[in-house]
């Protein structure tokens, strides 16, 4: 691809920049930016939807959606460049990033013209937070192997069982489930997939108390939650495909950036930091680390390069998107450590009173283990790059055809 600008391009990129000078602050170019999921208070999550609302109404809000759906209709380059200018701006963490990325699109491809008109201008103006109800307890990555139950009762559907790291589903007002309707059909095709209402009777979100102290993460009980069979997403039996449709553009709203991760950050602290009296960054087992850090940030970089180019020729990005994430998550997790070594004592800490701004190390190095569950272990893709990419056997499926309710749960079953 091209990495310069069209004159278009550098004319919209323009506009971007000229707008979020005038309507919000310079962000540190070393400092990280606000993440999703972390400590989440009521103010902050108003001052997430003030600013959600605002780049709605004057025309910067979900760039990529059909303007009958309340975006602008441009195309994913335009979105690639706001994405760009907005990070360099101080602003509220995107608790949208779920809602815009993953589940509206899945309602445009399997939506009714209601579910339509009800949801997605809403979404999209940020009045109404979503996110996604997939993980659980039971299933580990198996996705297909979901165990919460949707029982039709009449117009509505019932629905009972438990979900797990979901992000944020303690302040959203919706999700977005897929529940397990036919026990006796093959795991695969069993599943439905409904929009659920947070605050109905029978939903209870319980935050997990993560190592960092934060708790950005939901464990999801439902006990016998009424849905309407208006809120569901596609045809009795088809939530697979559905869910197949919110993965792809999970893989699309995280892997399309081309980011290569925090290496200026860490570079800038080995300036700073001091290593038997002189700057770090003069020592050569610190140069050498940073080498690694560098080399490997570069490669992520132009690999997510390779998907943005997939993504701007009208092509569905490829199993090469799992390298970004099966790298990323681990480098970044070595990247704070060896920030943490290069803090010294103070590198121990988590007050920001004692340890300043450089604390985003330690809480980046807590949250790792999460960064690396999240979207596909590293085992789930390992197997994808290796299956898919390499072209090596896949793993051997004897549940294959099988009425979900035949298969094994556990030792006793075997």
């Amino acid at each position: 691809m091209n990495f310069e600008d069209t004159p278009e391009e550098a004319e919209f990129r323009a506009r971007c920049r000229s707008w979020l000078e005038q309507n919000a602050r310079p962000r540190d170019a070393n400092s990280p930016a606000n993440p999703l999921g972390e400590r989440e208070t009521d103010d902050i999550i108003a001052q997430a939807k003030a600013w959600q609302a605002k780049k709605f109404d004057e025309g910067w809000a979900c760039l990529t959606w059909p303007k009958e759906h309340g975006g602008q209709g441009l195309g994913r380059m335009q979105s690639i460049i706001w994405g760009q200018e907005e990070a360099k701006f101080d602003t509220p963490p995107n608790i949208y990033q779920i809602g815009h990325g993953m589940l509206g699109p899945t309602i445009m491809a399997h939506g009714t013209p209601e579910q339509k008109e009800r949801y997605l201008r809403d979404m999209a103006r940020g009045q109404e937070v979503w996110c996604q109800l997939f993980s659980e307890p039971s299933a580990g990555s198996d996705l297909a192997g979901l165990r919460p139950t949707a029982v039709r009762d009449g117009d509505d559907w019932v629905i009972n069982g438990q979900k797990i790291w979901s992000t944020g589903a303690h302040f959203c007002d919706w999700g977005m489930i897929v529940t397990r309707t036919d026990p006796d059909a093959p795991k695969h095709k069993g599943p439905t997939y409904f929009i659920v209402d947070m605050r109905s009777e029978g939903v209870e979100a319980r935050p997990i108390k993560q190592i960092s102290g934060a708790s950005g993460f939901n464990e999801v009980f439902f006990t016998d939650v009424r849905v309407p069979d208006s809120n569901r997403l596609g045809g009795i039996g088809d939530g697979w495909g559905v869910s197949l449709t919110t993965l792809m553009n999970e893989r699309v709203a995280i892997g399309s950036g081309g980011a290569g991760g925090g290496f200026g950050r860490l570079l800038d602290l080995a300036r700073r930091s001091r290593r038997r009296g002189r700057p770090a960054i003069e020592d050569g087992a610190v140069r050498q680390q940073l080498a690694d850090f560098y080399v490997t940030s570069k490669g992520l970089q132009y690999t997510g390069y390779r998907t943005l180019s997939a993504i701007l020729r009208g092509e569905t990005p490829g199993p090469e998107g799992a390298i970004g994430k099966a790298v990323g998550a681990p480098m970044m997790q070595q990247m704070a450590s060896f920030a943490q070594d290069l803090q010294g004592t103070v590198g121990g800490l988590l007050d920001k009173d004692v340890a300043g701004d450089d604390t985003s190390w330690q809480d980046l190095y807590l949250g790792a283990p999460g960064m690396r569950i999240a979207g596909g272990t590293d085992e789930v893709l390992r197997n994808i790059i290796a299956e898919r990419v390499l072209g090596l056997p896949p793993e051997i499926r004897v549940d294959k055809g099988m009425p979900f309710r035949e298969v094994p749960t556990g030792p006793q079953d075997s």
